[in-house]
């Protein structure tokens, strides 16, 4: 979310305003414009996080999170994490995909299926669920009716 561009808006009202008072009342208006540039970043950012939280309040499974990266505030809706579970050997599986594989790579899969002693489709799809689990326990994502980011630069 680019936050510059209604600091300049507001900016811009400013110096609009100030020039209906004379030259002397447009120059304050303009030099008071460029001081609040921070101050109008900063109460926009307090805005944002007021909405998350208001936001948060009305969400059961969800909440919102504001990250910063940067300078730049991101509004995330953060769903909660879904226990993965692993499927039952020998499960009715009915989804099905084609995956084209490096001969090597397939070669590979085939022999850790078999030192497991299992077929090389229930090996990838017990492989898959698990780096799944690890995917979403590495994320750090926990619901809660709190404000959560992080920062990036």
């Amino acid at each position: 979310m680019d936050l510059s561009r209604h600091v300049e808006g507001i900016r811009l009202d400013l110096a609009g305003a100030a020039a209906l008072g004379g030259d002397e009342v447009a120059e304050a208006g303009r030099r008071l414009a460029e001081a609040i540039d921070s101050s109008l970043q900063l109460r926009l950012l307090d805005v944002l996080a007021d909405v998350a939280l208001a936001l948060n309040a009305q969400l059961d499974d969800a909440h919102v999170e504001v990250r910063m990266i940067g300078r730049e505030p991101d509004l995330v809706v953060v769903a909660p994490q879904r226990e993965v579970t692993e499927p039952a050997p020998g499960d009715d599986l009915s989804a099905r995909i084609t995956l084209r594989l490096p001969e090597q790579l397939k070669s590979a899969l085939e022999s850790a299926s078999d030192r497991e002693g299992v077929s090389t489709n229930a090996w990838i799809v017990r492989s898959l669920w698990r780096a799944l689990e690890v995917g979403l326990q590495a994320s750090g994502r926990r619901p809660g009716n709190r404000l959560q980011g992080y920062a990036q630069s």
